[in-house]
């Protein structure tokens, strides 16, 4: 049985580890040819040793125009062309908040999460419109819909992400390219101690650190892990989703859908705690509630 990228040509930014891992190890397994794009030399070496058929390297930094080009490029001339770009390469960003903001840091995350996508973009169409079409994926963030969920800089990026996906997916939509965005939540990678300044080994293994603490902040009780994501992204990439464009899908085991006390019942509202009001007594008051409402008369 024929997977459902069989044929199929695709460029996954970050491509070596966390997410993108995730997703170049997917792709291939439904038939995909990949160019993982990274950083990351020895991860990449390795890689490539692991699907010899299937998977080329680029050392890519995404801020980096040439780099972007040359990455697509490997694409055309290892397998012949281009059909589906996931830009996911990024870091946490800045972490500076309004007050103590730093206009390089800032000016950093932006090329990284927003300039390093449209350069993505930019080079992948004219491949994608010689082959007829595509998909392009971008890694956008729950950060990027509500705020506390990251830094300032990190937040404004990736909903600037989101609406660059839908601006782009009606621009492109004449050349029959498809866009959307992902918006995970807690995902279990290096990306929280890398954002910290930790070496990579030990950001590394703070993603177990995350996976152990994901299942017990949100409605879904497991920790969130890139399989999740890259699952994701198949479906965006896939003809299943042909229908689909200039939308973004959310990933996130429910935690965006809101306060603990709204999944959680023996956790306390905001309102009832300023009303002085405890989970306990909250309790009773709904049994004495739904027992008058259960009386005849």
């Amino acid at each position: 049985m024929a997977g459902r990228l069989e044929g199929r040509i695709a460029l996954i930014t970050g491509g070596v580890s966390g997410i993108g891992l995730g997703a170049v190890e997917l792709f291939v397994a439904e038939g995909a040819k990949v160019v993982a794009a990274d950083l990351q030399d020895e991860k990449g070496a390795m890689l490539e040793k692991r699907f010899p058929d299937q998977v080329r390297y680029a050392h890519c930094d995404v801020t980096s125009e040439s780099d972007v080009a040359a990455a697509v490029k490997l694409a055309e001339t290892a397998f012949g062309g281009l059909d589906i770009l996931f830009n996911n390469a990024g870091h946490g960003g800045s972490p500076g908040g309004v007050a103590d903001m730093d206009a390089a840091g800032w000016d950093h995350t932006f090329a990284l999460l927003v300039r390093g996508p449209a350069l993505g973009m930019k080079y992948a169409v004219p491949l994608m419109a010689k082959r007829g079409g595509g998909s392009i994926v971008n890694t956008a963030s729950i950060a990027g819909l509500q705020a506390g969920f990251g830094p300032l800089a990190y937040s404004s990026a990736k909903c600037a992400v989101i609406h660059m996906s839908r601006c782009a997916a009606a621009e492109l939509s004449p050349q029959k390219i498809r866009v959307n965005a992902i918006c995970p939540g807690l995902i279990a990678t290096s990306i929280f101690g890398a954002s910290m300044g930790l070496p990579r080994e030990v950001a590394d293994q703070m993603a177990a650190r995350v996976e152990e603490i994901g299942a017990k902040v949100q409605p879904i009780p497991k920790a969130g892990m890139p399989e999740d994501i890259a699952r994701a992204a198949l479906y965006l990439a896939s003809d299943d989703s042909v229908f689909v464009t200039g939308t973004h899908i959310v990933v996130d085991g429910g935690i965006t859908i809101g306060g603990r006390h709204s999944w959680d019942v023996s956790a306390s509202s905001p309102i009832l705690d300023a009303l002085g009001i405890t989970p306990e007594q909250a309790q009773q008051m709904r049994a004495a509630q739904l027992a008058m409402s259960q009386t005849p008369g």
